[in-house]
């Protein structure tokens, strides 16, 4: 997939796809703000909204694909989406999920977008929080939305159109990293938690890669390069895609194609058929088949 070539992000994913629920997006607004309210409406953070979930509510966090998400919220709702849900009847789920679905509801109205994997620096003071943004073609250029957070006073930008600087992806953050402008310890999911770190913005190098090449896989899945340390990890590996990576950002349509060609003959850059899925809840990891969506 060519990131400088808007027309590419308006078809659906696999990831995107609504399948059999595709008409409950032919009534939502197709207006960013209109947009994502309905969104903030069908999903509850599992970390951040207030609600502590256990047993099979928990592991709606696993909904990898939106035809799940929506067949989830139909089952339990069984409403026009934009019907208020009360919080505890809403999806659980992250910010890949509020970003997944507006992706979706957008791309289902023709309009491009995409997610776009990276750190937040306005969640706390001196800590950069693993993030997950929406990205929306206007027709003249690629708008930034944080589709979680509600607009308002509360933040000191816009999240219906944000300002670099606000969001950095995790390319420009492991460079960063590299040159030692940026310390490690300052990004990850949780100051009071160890998934922070060199490794982890690492990690989430192959994230944003797979997520603009259409993989939007969840944050805790693992394959291929990736790694829990940086000993032994190809760095010079992730030094060329992130180098990459951020030139594109930056309208380089050769470095897109080059990235494009290697995402799709290099098995260390792309999931495959398999994938690993860890836990947020610390349960054993399984292998989950993306052509069946079976966990073998």
């Amino acid at each position: 997939m060519n990131h400088n070539d808007p027309a590419q992000y308006a078809v659906q994913s696999a990831y995107s796809d609504p399948g059999a629920q595709a008409a409950l997006f032919d009534a939502l607004p197709t207006d960013i703000p209109g947009l994502t309210a309905v969104i903030r409406n069908l999903v509850i953070h599992y970390r951040g909204g207030g609600i502590e979930f256990t047993g099979d509510r928990y592991d709606e966090i696993n909904h990898r694909w939106v035809s799940a998400m929506l067949a989830t919220d139909q089952r339990r709702n069984g409403t026009p989406l934009a019907v208020p849900r009360e919080p505890f009847d809403r999806i659980v789920g992250c910010c890949r999920d509020y970003t997944l679905l507006t992706v979706s509801a957008l791309r289902h109205k023709g309009i491009p977008a995409r997610s776009r994997i990276g750190f937040g620096s306005y969640f706390a003071n001196g800590f950069n929080h693993d993030h997950v943004v929406v990205e929306y073609w206007n027709g003249d250029r690629w708008v930034m939305v944080d589709a979680q957070l509600e607009p308002g006073p509360a933040w000191n930008f816009d999240t219906q159109d944000m300002e670099p600087g606000w969001f950095r992806s995790a390319a420009e953050v492991w460079l960063g990293y590299r040159s030692g402008e940026l310390s490690g310890d300052d990004f990850g999911v949780d100051p009071s938690l160890p998934l922070r770190g060199g490794w982890f913005i690492r990690n989430y190098v192959f994230f944003q890669l797979a997520h603009l090449q259409g993989d939007e896989l969840l944050l805790w899945d693992g394959w291929g390069a990736q790694s829990g340390s940086l000993e032994d990890a190809d760095l010079e590996l992730t030094d060329e895609i992130a180098t990459l990576l951020v030139a594109s950002d930056n309208g380089d349509a050769t470095a897109s194609e080059v990235l494009a060609a290697r995402y799709a003959e290099d098995p260390r850059l792309h999931p495959g058929d398999q994938i690993i899925q860890l836990s947020p809840a610390g349960h054993p990891p399984v292998t989950v088949d993306l052509r069946t969506h079976a966990i073998i």
